[in-house]
């Protein structure tokens, strides 16, 4: 897996692949360059994945530096590395603030956003889910145990095979001797809990940037974090926005449902 070096020494890793259109697929807040194993396979793009710092096979960091406005340096010094003046930005959860941010700071940098399960308004139910298990190991020791766990416990998610949620605790756990263990440095709770999680007291700024970009939102018809309301206010600011709301999902789509898979590429061609 390629990497880069960041302003402040750190070895960052991203994959990338294929051709044509740079499509930048940013990660959920714990969580990796994996969270596109499913849709990759349907985007006809040149897909970069980067792993944000303290995740994945980045290198920790001072937890300090774990915020919004340093990872989307990072993302803007990958691009740098790469020699891209622009890209399309595809954001998960904390991926798609990242975007937003983007959108505010270096608008200039970006061709569109697609945000998955994200808008400016987080609400307290899902924000209390992520204080509940951020930075902490899960409770089963191998695989096969925490899949079932995830697949009894995510009810808001309906028709997920077996195999699918074994696909996501391998992305998301390490196995090891102990057990399994997260895939990020777990002071990232440290980071998070002493800091406003919803970062400024109304990020409805950050989403109006976005204004004049081509823009996409896949929500998961059963989030816990980003509610109809918050949904349709920003459809109502944005009534060319493509959205798709996919039924029997939470946070997040997995993003290879055929609604969202056709909300991408209808995304995607008006960036052609």
């Amino acid at each position: 897996m390629p990497s880069y070096t960041s302003a402040d020494g750190l070895n960052l890793h991203y994959s990338d692949e294929g051709e044509g259109l740079p499509l930048i697929a940013l990660a959920g807040l714990t969580r990796n360059g994996a969270d596109f194993d499913h849709v990759a396979p349907h985007l006809p793009v040149r897909l970069i994945r980067p792993d944000y710092r303290g995740r994945g096979q980045s290198d920790w960091a001072d937890p300090a530096t774990y915020t919004i406005p340093q990872e989307a340096a990072d993302v803007l010094a990958l691009m740098d590395h790469l020699g891209l003046e622009r890209a399309a930005v595809l954001g998960t959860s904390r991926g798609g603030l990242i975007a937003m941010f983007l959108a505010a700071t270096a608008k200039d940098r970006l061709m569109g956003v697609a945000l998955n399960d994200i808008g400016p308004v987080i609400d307290d139910k899902g924000i209390a889910v992520i204080k509940d298990y951020i930075g902490r190991n899960p409770a089963q020791n191998t695989y096969a145990e925490a899949a079932e766990a995830r697949a009894k416990l995510w009810s808001h998610f309906q028709d997920v095979p077996m195999d699918r949620w074994l696909a996501e605790v391998k992305a998301h756990y390490k196995q090891t001797d102990a057990g399994l263990v997260i895939r990020y440095d777990p002071k990232l709770r440290d980071a998070v809990l002493s800091a406003d999680v919803k970062l400024t007291p109304d990020l409805w700024p950050l989403f109006d940037a976005l204004t004049d970009l081509p823009l996409a939102l896949i929500r998961g018809a059963n989030s816990d974090l980003l509610t109809i309301e918050t949904a349709d206010e920003m459809a109502r600011r944005r009534p060319d926005m493509i959205r798709v709301d996919i039924a029997g999902r939470g946070h997040v789509p997995f993003l290879d449902e055929p609604g969202a898979v056709d909300a991408l590429h209808r995304w995607l061609e008006k960036m052609q």
